[in-house]
């Protein structure tokens, strides 16, 4: 891999545990690649990984084209953001950006209170900080709150500030671990688009570990998706919804979790549902007067824009159809017709691996 960093058939045990199995992952230049997993499935302790702050029991951690699976997380100099901001509330936005640099360009001496008035050289070493700081505070729009302590500010605010305090010391990669679990819906969508664009301006290599396929899926150029230590799949966005690459993917994948049909019991959807499992987004997956599978209403629930349908079909199974706008809807205990179109139909074999579906 020639990435800016990657992993190359990387191991890690705790004991007899494998938290991460062989895996390889790499991170190209100006990309943006979310890791996307659900709770414990080894996404965190990979990105400790490329960080440095776990030593990889087999494979190799390369960082443009050095190995360096043995160097120090400061050596390394890749930026971290978790979900913690763990800014220092007794010191100022200002003084909060500036520590990174400050830890790095100073030595103990000079950063001793009233250095700068004996040393020339501190003093230009502070002057460059500064300026590092104002440049940083300019592009994340933290100029009027510089002075502020991070107890004056909003949860939006405090994050900007933990972004330029990651992004000041011109990092080679920069890795964020569920940095926007605890922001309500509205700042959440707020911030995707802030470190969207941020990612845009910098051009730093990007790593997003996330278990919210949102994030994932909105501000990737490309998903990896892990599943219990190993990645199973990576693609473009549109290429992990649209053709997941197992059936556990696609009910993984997606805001409502996708139905799948036995083999079998689909084969009034498509001719392949006769010896393949289908599986259909309930968004896919409409009422229809002719053909199509007979099912049961089982309940209706209302979510403002869009309506939940949930109903018993072919061999008892469970399905979920979502009905948009003020369509007209059946009663409950109604007997329907569902149907989908061939393209957004999935297939799957016995062991559970994606085929392609006849047309």
């Amino acid at each position: 891999m020639s990435g800016a960093l990657s992993l190359e058939n990387v191991t890690k045990r705790f004991g007899n545990t494998t938290a991460v199995d062989g895996i390889s992952l790499e991170l190209k230049e100006g990309e943006f690649v979310a890791l996307l997993g659900a709770s414990g499935c080894g996404k965190s302790t990979t990105l400790r990984l490329f960080a440095g702050l776990e030593t990889a029991t087999e494979g190799q951690v390369m960082l443009k084209g050095k190995d360096v699976t043995q160097a120090s997380a400061s050596a390394r100099n890749i930026a971290l953001m978790f979900q913690s901001y763990a800014l220092y509330p007794h010191l100022t936005v200002q003084q909060n950006i500036a520590m990174p640099l400050k830890l790095r360009r100073l030595n103990a001496l000079q950063r001793l209170p009233g250095a700068g008035m004996v040393s020339s050289r501190a003093r230009a070493q502070d002057a460059e900080i500064k300026l590092a700081v104002a440049q940083m505070a300019d592009m994340l729009r933290l100029e009027e709150l510089l002075h502020r302590k991070p107890g004056q500010l909003s949860g939006g605010q405090q994050q900007r500030v933990a972004l330029a305090r990651a992004l000041v010391r011109d990092p080679s990669a920069f890795l964020l671990d569920e940095p926007l679990s605890n922001l309500d819906t509205q700042l959440r969508a707020e911030t995707r688009e802030e470190i969207r664009a941020l990612h845009k301006r910098t051009g730093y290599p990007f790593l997003l570990v996330t278990h919210d396929q949102s994030d994932a899926l909105s501000m990737a150029d490309r998903i990896a998706v892990m599943i219990a230590g190993k990645v199973v799949q990576t693609g473009s966005p549109t290429e992990i919804f649209n053709k997941p690459a197992s059936q556990e993917i696609a009910t993984f994948i997606g805001h409502h979790r996708m139905n799948i049909l036995p083999a079998g019991a689909g084969q009034s959807l498509h001719s392949d549902g006769s010896k393949l499992a289908l599986g259909v987004r309930p968004e896919e997956l409409s009422l229809v007067q002719k053909g199509g599978l007979q099912a049961t209403v089982e309940s209706i629930t209302f979510h403002g824009e869009e309506t939940i349908l949930k109903l018993r079909g072919p061999s008892d199974v469970i399905l979920r159809s979502v009905v948009r706008g003020r369509a007209n809807l059946p009663d409950i205990g109604e007997n329907v017709r569902l149907g989908a179109a061939v393209e957004s139909l999935h297939a799957f074999s016995d062991d559970g691996q994606r085929k392609e579906i006849t047309q």
